[in-house]
């Protein structure tokens, strides 16, 4: 090859590289269902759609949620419980008919992308980490007999614990008792070209090293700035020394080049009265400031630069989850759609300042609706109008229950079913309660979502007006409902997202990047090519 074709071919490969160094991180949602108050999952998917979420992790693989994403275009992380380990690890038949009857059926109209597989196995009561690999191996034969298993990414999720240390981050190793399992394991993922899935957890960090730990070092809000001694790395945020510390543990084993993902980060909104960081206002702080270092500012001080993806935990509160309070308040909504804190999925939003042990007395968050939140927006779908009403099949206790909540909490002008008022008559429960409910479904976004009311409500499509007692109809937009209950700034951001529109200075400069770089590429290759020839 002559010198001017090498010189040639290798600015081909500079430019490759700096293409590669466009790649976005990504933020996506974990959507768990250890609750028995959730709304269903098609509802859940319109909730989705609307945040502009195109990433979401699930712990299993129930047929409900994997329909409910199709035709979405969300990427979907899937989960193999540890309770089906054994029977994953045992038989390829039993993984070769789990891929025929729960993946297949719904692939690719589902956009399934990775399969998790175990939760934290390392730290679970039924020590299952000898079953994680074969589980794995079988699942990848199964793909692979059905021409995926280069488009399905397998791996498995671990706690922080996994390490033996983690601070200072250079000094960071795997437990030596998990070595045999985590070798093997590493092998495999390099072999496959998947990512090494770690949950992190700054909020536990903090919980439990409260006299070591600043508050503001795991808010991302430090003004400080935290030396590991052995390579000078400064640190201003937990969060990037955790992950680091992940990075030297996997460099200790030889496996420099893993890439890691993130599976689980947040902060909870409520706690027991020793959690006194768990408040709505820390949960908003760190999500947001997590959100904008993900995007913004990617990379860590061991890896400048290095993109990452995130999952962030979680959608919704789980009243279900054992432990202390704050396992149960860990999500960004209450069951009945209303946002626990009002997170902004662009970072873009002011966020407060950290609520201390020292300026706050309880890790108690506000009841669903009084906290002058949002209700989520759903998209209201366009075309015919629509109104929400009192179910006449509801009990009268039920519908006041309802209503008491939607003139309460629900945050609904109901002055108008007052005496003396347009709405008062007839002077039913059934009657104010109808007006109540219409009124929290159109601020809210006219979704069906926003009619549910513990079932004692309906959508209908004939004005339920009367004389001079008129219902609301929101106004819509482009065929889209986008009217917000409440009166907020800086709301979640949805359906007009820079997230999704090129306009956004981090994703418009990615596409400037791309844009460059592929002109410059085509007649590099060209001129390349006309050389040889």
């Amino acid at each position: 090859m002559s010198t001017r074709l090498k010189l040639i071919f290798w600015t081909c490969v500079s430019i490759l590289a700096f293409l590669e160094l466009g790649a976005a991180s990504n933020i996506g949602i974990c959507y768990g269902r250890n609750a028995d108050n959730l709304p269903s999952p098609n509802k859940v998917s319109e909730l989705i759609q609307h945040l502009n979420i195109k990433f979401v992790r699930i712990y299993d693989y129930n047929i409900d949620v994997l329909k409910a994403f199709a035709n979405t275009n969300i990427e979907l992380m899937i989960g193999v419980p540890n309770a089906d380990l054994l029977a994953f690890a045992q038989f390829q038949s039993n993984v070769d008919t789990w891929l025929r009857n729960n993946i297949l059926p719904y692939y690719p109209t589902t956009k399934i992308t990775s399969i998790s597989v175990g939760l934290e196995v390392t730290e679970a009561p039924d020590n299952a980490t000898g079953l994680v690999l074969p589980a794995m191996q079988n699942i990848h034969t199964a793909l692979k007999k059905a021409g995926l298993d280069k488009k399905i990414k397998i791996s498995s999720s671990h706690s922080l614990a996994i390490l033996s240390r983690s601070f200072p981050p250079s000094s960071a190793t795997f437990s030596k008792k998990h070595s045999a399992f985590l070798k093997p394991m590493l092998e495999f993922l390099v072999e496959n070209d998947s990512p090494f899935m770690i949950d992190l957890y700054p909020y536990y960090a903090y919980r439990d090293s409260a006299e070591k730990v600043q508050l503001e070092y795991a808010l991302f809000e430090s003004s400080s700035q935290v030396v590991d001694p052995a390579t000078g790395l400064l640190y201003s945020n937990m969060f990037d020394a955790q992950l680091d510390a992940v990075y030297f543990a996997l460099t200790a084993m030889n496996f420099k080049s893993v890439k890691v993902m993130v599976t689980e980060s947040g902060w909870p909104s409520k706690g027991s009265p020793k959690e006194t960081a768990a408040t709505p206002d820390n949960a908003l702080a760190y999500n947001t400031n997590l959100i904008r270092h993900v995007i913004g500012d990617p990379g860590t001080p061991a890896k400048p630069g290095e993109e990452i993806d995130v999952y962030l935990f979680s959608l919704f509160n789980e009243n279900r989850k054992p432990g202390m309070e704050s396992e149960r308040n860990w999500g960004m909504f209450y069951a009945n759609g209303t946002s626990v804190y009002a997170l902004d999925f662009t970072g873009e939003s002011a966020v407060p300042g950290p609520v201390s042990p020292s300026n706050s007395t309880t890790g108690v968050s506000p009841s669903p609706g009084d906290n002058g939140n949002s209700t989520v927006t759903i998209g209201g779908g366009g075309g015919a109008k629509k109104w929400c009403v009192a179910s006449s099949q509801a009990s009268v206790t039920e519908l006041q229950s309802a209503l008491d909540w939607a003139c309460g909490p629900g945050n609904v002008d109901c002055s108008a079913v007052q005496p003396n008022q347009p709405c008062f008559e007839p002077d039913t429960v059934l009657s104010h309660a109808s007006y109540a409910f219409n009124t929290y479904y159109q601020q809210s976004g006219g979704s069906s979502l926003d009619c549910s009311f513990g079932g004692v409500s309906v959508e209908v499509d004939k004005d339920p007006s009367y004389g001079n007692c008129l219902y609301m109809i929101a106004p819509s937009t482009d065929g889209m409902n986008r009217t917000m209950a409440g009166n907020i700034t800086g709301n979640i951001t949805a359906i007009d997202s820079p997230l999704a529109s090129p306009s956004t200075s981090n994703e418009g400069i990615r596409q400037m990047v791309v844009s460059v770089a592929v002109s410059a590429l085509l007649p590099c290759f060209v001129v390349s090519l006309s050389l040889l020839w």
